[in-house]
């Protein structure tokens, strides 16, 4: 009936090369990751000390979250004795090459019980697409069988008919037994001659399990289908296929510690999708050493600016007013769309917040294969625990910007990320259900969801909308800002200036600007998006409208999210940068 193969052995379409090893999972990043009070000084100053014990029990929240998730879902109660029912779940089918467009598994006119229970399964499973479901066979622990008839199914026009779309279309199916994964294809195409235009669709009918255990635990499973025993579906016509399995039990020396080692060693997906942690590596040690060049040479041209300041030998009326340091009456001059600014920053914060907790969470373990779905749900919980972060630093830089209206301000900073964000998600969920797919959100979750953010989002921006207005810091800036602003003459591409070498004057106006500091920061944001449409066109083998427009839709999202969150990182960095260099000169 389904087309499987073992983990270790890839299997060769006629028209295409997939691999067939198994999804696997990243480990912890075993690296030392720098305090947040420590990273808090120099990219969010301005968080006062009561704001700090917000941090402190949302990351407490946080902890306790991450060991509900590892205790939920360890597995050290999976063992059994001879003839004990093991869990087998039926999860979804879906294209090869379309990660986003799956189904439920009993979509698709496969043998079915007559009453499908359902397991309950968690926010981030759900979100994951997710829809567990009792599968039809049963696979008793180290209980053999040789061949064992599942169903005789009648298949009509319709099903032959949506079976041989499915098997042109590369479908996979997704089960989990004693929670480990296991993946399989329906069937396969058979060309009769090499350079034929013709095909068959094959459909498999007999699949064999291969299961491992050691002592009274399951350590491994592996499927697999024979090629002899398929039913050929190439015609519109009805066809009667009886449908059968076998199981095999096999003892093995692997603790059932290590059981999950193979899922990171190998992968189920397209190779496209695979993480090349060599390019990552490449990619920072490039970003270090171009970082090292330029701060080199910041540093001389600086140096230079310094000495020559320092300089006394001219009269005053001598001097030429050219240089960074003739604008220190305007370089720290209030920006005029204050409430935009002061909300792109805020909201960049919280990101960067929810970035260092989920990378914090990876540290300690929680994202490790049997949590399904726990990325998503930390995602949703830790992005409503930290939206008072959001609200504190929106208004409280609001307010150091002598804004007035806090409370447009505040409800501009709650919808700036999440408003686009709920308005693709309500594109795409319309997609997903007229698509029937299992991407579809049902009306509890997306309850849940609106419950979290109308109790958890919103009055945790307001306490810290509140708290940021009572906080009544000022803006100490090193230096007087003079009443009229001076007359810039405009220069061409600013960026090729500075890349080019236009000195002093270029860098000068390049920190000048706030929101130039944030456009040059989030520019990664819109890189980032372009390089989607190019992977999108060039690297993938993604179809249809259903994932170009979730590819697309969410890709969209995560880059503006990566634009307002490096935004702020470039604005704060600038803004330390340039009041240091204004704090060793003096300026009239």
């Amino acid at each position: 009936m389904l087309a499987t193969t073992s983990p270790a052995e890839p299997r060769v379409s006629s028209h295409k090369t997939r691999p067939f090893s198994l999804i696997g999972f990243n480990r912890p990043i075993k690296s030392v990751v720098e305090s947040w009070s420590g990273l808090s000084v120099g990219l969010a100053q301005g968080f006062l000390g009561s704001f700090m014990e917000t941090m402190r029990v949302a990351l407490l929240c946080i902890l306790m979250l991450a060991c509900g998730f590892r205790v939920g879902a360890d597995g050290r109660d999976r063992r059994y004795k001879e003839g004990d029912r093991v869990p087998l779940y039926a999860n979804k089918v879906g294209p090869f090459h379309n990660p986003s467009e799956t189904y439920r598994f009993y979509d698709l006119p496969f043998c079915s019980p007559d009453h499908v229970t359902e397991k309950k399964e968690a926010l981030g499973e759900v979100l994951n697409g997710d829809r567990l479901v009792d599968a039809p066979y049963e696979l008793n622990f180290r209980e053999e069988k040789r061949s064992k008839s599942l169903c005789k199914k009648s298949l009509s026009k319709k099903d032959v008919g949506k079976l041989r779309d499915a098997v042109s279309k590369d479908y996979y199916f997704q089960m989990y037994y004693d929670d480990l994964p296991l993946w399989g294809f329906l069937g396969r195409i058979k060309k009769d001659k090499p350079d034929s235009s013709k095909s068959k669709y094959l459909l498999f009918k007999h699949i064999h399990f291969e299961i491992l255990y050691n002592g009274d635990r399951v350590i491994e499973i592996n499927v697999q289908a024979d090629p002899n025993l398929s039913v050929d579906i190439t015609d519109d016509k009805e066809i009667n296929v009886e449908f059968s399995y076998s199981v095999s039990w096999k003892k093995t020396e692997v603790p059932f510690e290590k059981r999950m080692e193979k899922y990171s060693k190998s992968s189920f997906l397209p190779h496209h999708l695979e993480i090349h942690w060599f390019s990552i590596v490449n990619s920072c040690v490039t970003v270090l050493l171009l970082t090292g060049f330029l701060a080199t040479i910041l540093m001389r041209v600086l140096k230079n600016d310094f000495n020559k300041y320092s300089h006394d030998e001219e009269s005053i009326e001598d001097q030429e007013e050219t240089g960074w340091k003739y604008l220190n009456g305007d370089v720290f001059r209030f920006p005029k769309n204050k409430s935009l600014f002061s909300s792109i920053i805020g909201s960049g914060t919280q990101l960067l917040a929810l970035t260092i907790f989920i990378f914090l969470l990876a540290l300690v373990g929680v994202f490790y294969p049997y949590n399904r779905g726990a990325l998503f749900t930390a995602l949703v919980v830790i992005y409503a625990l930290t939206s008072g972060i959001a609200g504190y630093t929106a208004t409280s830089f609001y307010m150091q910007l002598e804004g007035t209206n806090w409370v447009r301000n505040l409800l501009l900073t709650g919808c700036l990320f999440c408003g686009p964000l709920f308005l693709t998600f309500c594109f795409l969920n319309t997609v997903a259900i007229v698509y029937s797919a299992t991407a579809a959100l049902p009306f509890g979750t997306i309850l849940v969801i609106l419950l979290i953010w109308a109790l958890v989002t919103s009055p945790l921006l307001v306490l810290g909308g509140v708290a940021g207005k009572n906080s009544q810091t000022e803006f100490h800036a090193p230096c007087r800002t003079t009443k009229h602003p001076r007359e810039i003459p405009q220069l061409p591409c600013l960026p090729w200036r500075i890349t080019s070498g236009g000195g002093g004057k270029a860098i000068e106006l390049f920190f000048s600007a706030g929101l130039l500091s944030v456009l040059c920061g989030g520019s990664t944001g819109i890189f980032i998006f372009f390089y989607c449409i190019y992977y999108y066109q060039a690297r993938s083998d993604m179809s249809g409208f259903m994932q170009t427009s979730f590819f697309f839709g969410y890709m969209t999202c995560i880059c503006y999210g990566f634009f307002l969150m490096l935004g702020t990182v470039g604005f704060r960095a600038s803004l330390l940068f340039v009041r240091h260099i204004y704090q060793l000169i003096k300026c009239e």
